[in-house]
């Protein structure tokens, strides 16, 4: 920690001092330090102190660079080193150029050779504007991991089931969150909390650490090979021919030991594995599925819902469609959904694994803290009008909001987060909140900015990729860029130190806490 290095640095430097003045010497510096320390708490307190409601907005799979990437002032494309902007192959070679693979690992039909280098999905050659649903680079926890590459961020085209597509991003000036982060922050300098997908992240916004699966067939185990990096097929081949293929599907959902990390599915519904045949409709088959393996036990880890009601303070997960999804959960496997991972006609496509609540025993059903706390966004946006929002607030939009690529287009999302920001700037309770709009993951998109490593700053889960994320309100300073190193985990800080909460283990130290943000 940085007081503990200036620590070192005083008592190393009163070593010449005389004997007789070191106990004065050591006495003065000691008392500067805990009077910085004293001063860091007190400028904590006095910015977030007038803040009685935060509001989280977590949307998907975006990097930074792919939506911000031109933003005036930030770190954005322009300043990418010729190493991290040039792919290269297994064999560690600059690729020739980018090809754009089809879901059969081959060139995908109407997209371009590109040069290896980003380009503009919305001007031409690609082409592909905000409207329009595109291709999902796949994004999982060591497809992320060798991805990043130590920091060079030089693998994502390999390493992807879309090849050159990764290096996409968008002019962001045409999305209204782009006005959003004009008018007040944008963190430039934000990371995933963990490598990988949806699924962790979201487990990693709520208590900073990853699920226990001891248990888990073997089928749902990755296969790594003795690099410890994702097993490849015999047939998989060269970056330049084709898509890699590796033995694990969705890129292995369990560690060896015990870790779950890619998409698994909750033990209650709604989950994607249905309820069993003559179980409980509001559980999901133990035996689970072919497809999704088996539901993931329930966990007992703390999460910042345990540690809010610790102190009595109020809060809340709401989901964009949580209530027609428990309805659709309940039936029978037997019976076709219309909610849950479905995109025809009107439905919400509702995303299970983006409830991370729904796989903590505290809020299994039938719980009072479930029915308290897991929420529909429909009252959400009643409590946003009415005034009457806890003091901490996690909204999830339901998967057609998201921006997700491949089942929904970004600017669908983008106008429907606009019309929270709208709403929540009418709300009476607006004078005193904070809202933090942020990315679940980087959706296997390229970004330029390495991770932080090493100790305080990351473990074997992460930080990943570097994603979007605005502060807003009243309290939040106008026409900034933060650079101040954060990632999810900060969020859990901000909340735990405003509301002297006991610390989560997971949340890393050295990581901000928001308030540089805050006026």
């Amino acid at each position: 920690m940085k007081n503990a290095r200036s620590l070192r640095l005083v008592t190393a430097s009163i070593v010449a001092i005389p004997r007789a003045a070191r106990s004065a010497a050591i006495a003065v510096g000691i008392a500067a330090l805990l009077a910085g320390c004293a001063s860091q708490a007190d400028r904590f307190a006095q910015r977030a102190e007038p803040i009685r409601n935060v509001v989280v907005i977590y949307a998907e799979n975006h990097s930074f660079d792919n939506m911000y990437g031109l933003f005036p002032g930030a770190n954005g494309i322009a300043n990418a080193t010729a190493q991290q902007a040039t792919q290269i192959g297994h064999d560690g070679k600059p690729l020739p150029e980018l090809v754009v693979w089809g879901p059969d690992g081959k060139p995908a039909a109407g997209f371009p050779r590109l040069p290896n280098q980003p380009f503009r999905i919305d001007a031409p050659p690609v082409s592909r504007p905000p409207t329009q649903i595109v291709p999902s680079p796949i994004h999982a926890f060591f497809h992320n991991q060798e991805q990043i590459n130590g920091g060079r961020n030089n693998l994502f085209a390999a390493m992807s089931t879309v090849g050159g597509w990764t290096m996409g991003y968008y002019d962001g000036s045409q999305f209204r969150l782009w006005r959003w982060a004009q008018e007040y922050t944008l963190a430039d300098n934000f990371f995933m909390g963990a490598f990988g997908g949806s699924y962790l992240n979201h487990q990693y916004l709520i208590c900073a650490c990853a699920p226990r699966h001891e248990n888990a067939p073997e089928s749902m185990r990755v296969r790594l090979d003795a690099a410890g990096k994702l097993e490849k097929r015999p047939d998989s081949p060269a970056a330049t021919e084709g898509a890699v293929r590796v033995f694990s599907s969705g890129g292995g959902q369990v560690t060896p030991d015990g870790w779950s990390v890619n998409t698994s599915q909750p033990p209650w519904q709604p989950s994607g594995i249905p309820p069993a045949p003559a179980g409980s409709p509001e559980f999901a088959d133990p035996a689970g599925t072919k497809s999704a393996g088996v539901p993931v036990p329930p966990q007992t880890a703390a999460t910042i819902g345990d540690r809010l009601d610790a102190r009595g303070i109020s809060w809340a997960w709401y989901a964009g469609a949580w209530k027609q999804a428990l309805a659709d959960g309940a039936q029978p496997a037997s019976v076709k959904r219309k909610i849950i991972y479905t995109r025809e006609g009107n439905s919400p496509n509702f995303q299970p694994h983006h409830q991370p609540f729904n796989y903590h025993a505290r809020f299994a059903p039938g719980t009072p803290d479930r029915a308290k706390h897991l929420l529909d966004g429909d009252e959400f946006m009643a409590q946003i009008a009415a005034g009457t929002l806890p003091a901490v607030s996690f909204y999830k939009p339901a998967g057609r909001d998201t921006q997700h690529p491949s089942y929904t287009d970004i600017m669908t999302g983008d106008m429907h987060i606009d019309g929270v920001l709208q709403k929540l700037r009418a709300s009476p309770q607006w004078k005193d909140m904070l809202v933090i709009v942020t990315y679940d993951e980087n959706g296997g998109y390229w970004d330029h900015v390495p991770p932080p490593a090493g100790p305080g700053w990351g473990d074997r889960f992460g930080p990943g990729t570097r994603i979007p994320t605005l502060f807003i309100g009243p309290r939040v300073k106008k026409h900034f860029v933060d650079s101040t190193p954060y990632d999810t985990t900060s969020i859990l800080k901000f909340i735990t130190r405003r509301f002297a909460l006991e610390p989560l283990p997971g949340v890393r130290q050295r990581m901000g806490d928001l308030s540089a943000a805050l006026e």
